[in-house]
Formats: structure tokens, sequence, C-alpha cells
């Protein structure tokens, strides 16, 4: 009999702030198209309001998302936990999946000092850049970067940007530019022990890989295995760093709720 120790309780924030990480289980894409992205916002909006959140940064990834957030009006556990259930209802109706979405529980680490929340905010900005998406922060649409900048971003009225600005400066203006100047400086900023994220393969490297797994199967003749088989090939593909659930999808010829389930 296997006896299952029980969770150690996150040792609470001092100032209620949290640098948050949710994952998807197995490394799984958690999000594949803007309607993906724009959900898990709107679901995130709807809570700031409900549970009295406040939200200083985000940034949303294809297989993980940041968020930087003080507590409201309940335990954040409790917040995060209804989050992640309403956001994994919505993905399981949409892809026709069944099982867990996101790895086991969010990781969170406390943000206590001034100094270190500047630095969380700029390494959650930075995310798309250190995994070669974007040359620049700002290109990234799914994150908070552009409201800092005093541009357009969704949700509108979800950023609450005025205690970051303010370490910057008084003068608003000023703030802002001071803050693009400390948000794209290149820097080794780790947070929550993670490492930097490696860069996304192309498919033509994604192929390179996979046929390195496969022996002598060709990538053609997979979607025509037997079940057994195919989903074997599949789990071992699935754990090639830098290549989405997508790719894997498109690379081999099946759906994409085939490769999830696999």
């Amino acid at each position: 009999m296997v006896i299952k120790m029980p969770r150690e309780a996150r040792t609470k924030s001092k100032t209620g702030i949290y640098h948050i990480i949710w994952r998807g289980a197995n490394r799984q894409e958690i999000f594949h198209d803007n309607m993906d992205w724009i959900q898990f916002l709107d679901i995130l909006k709807k809570y700031k309001i409900r549970c009295h959140l406040v939200i200083y940064s985000w940034c949303l990834m294809g297989n993980h998302a940041h968020l930087l957030i003080k507590e409201g009006s309940e335990d954040i556990s409790n917040t995060m936990k209804r989050i992640g259930i309403s956001y994994a209802k919505y993905y399981n109706w949409r892809y026709i999946t069944t099982g867990h979405l996101f790895q086991d529980r969010f990781k969170s680490e406390n943000v206590e000092t001034i100094s270190y929340l500047l630095k969380v905010v700029r390494y959650i900005h930075q995310n798309p850049v250190n995994a070669g998406i974007v040359n620049c922060a700002e290109e990234w649409k799914w994150s908070s970067c552009r409201g800092y900048y005093g541009k357009s971003i969704y949700p509108s009225n979800m950023l609450d940007y005025q205690l970051i600005l303010m370490k910057f400066s008084s003068n608003l203006f000023k703030a802002r530019v001071r803050f693009k100047e400390f948000n794209e400086r290149k820097n080794n900023d780790k947070c929550l022990d993670e490492p930097m994220n490696g860069k996304r393969l192309s498919d033509e490297q994604a192929r390179l890989e996979i046929k390195k797994r496969l022996g002598t199967v060709e990538i053609a003749q997979v979607k025509s295995l037997p079940k057994l088989e195919r989903n074997e090939v599949l789990r071992k593909v699935k754990e090639i760093d830098g290549l989405s659930l997508r790719q894997i999808a498109r690379i081999f010829g099946v759906s994409l709720s085939l490769v999830f389930r696999a």
C-alpha cells in the first residue's frame, strides 16, 4: 500500500504578494490560440473583481502562465483553485478532452521586498524574449508589458501598475520611460528557481529530433500504427524540449486531442 504524505502548507507572504506559475501537465500546451489566451484572461479578470485581487503583472506562454498577484479577500490557494478549475472546464469542453490540464498545484513564491517585486515584473515580461518568440517584450501582446508602457492591452482595467511605476517617478511620463529602460535591461534574473526558457524548435528542427526517437519507423507511418504503439511513440516525442503539442499533431498528421490523450 502506498501512503501519500500530506502536502506541505504554503508559507504565507508577509506582503500578500505572490509570483505564481501555472504549467501544463506533462509539458503540454495549455494555450493554443488567441481564443484560449482571451478566455484565461477573462477568467482572471472575473476573479480579480470577485476576490479583490491586485494584479501587478502577467504573461501567458504556450504551456505555462506567470502571474504576479496580491492576495485578495480569500486565501490565494482558494482563488487560484477557482481560476484553474474554470479554465480547465473551458479547455476540456473546447478540445473534447478529459484528465488533468495543469501540472499538480501551481507553483508560487513569496514576494516580500520592493527590489524583488521589480525583478519579478521584469522576469515575467521577458519570458517571451528569453524563449526567442519576440525580440522585445512589448511585441508579446499576451503580457502586461504594454500596459506599463501606456499602450492598450487586453483586458482593459485589469493591470494595477501604480505601485510599480511610483518606484521610478511620481511623474507618470517619466516613470514609464524609466520603467521601460529597467524592464528591457539585460540581466540574469531567475525567479522561482526556474531555468531560463529554451527556444522553441522550428518544424525542421522538430522533425530531426523526432526521427532520433523513431528509429526505423518513418514519421508518415506513425498515424497508422496500432493504438498502443502509436501512443507510446507520441509519449516519447512529447518529452522533447521545445516541441509543442500542436507541432506534434501537425508533423504526424493527427488530431491535437489525440496527441493530448496519448
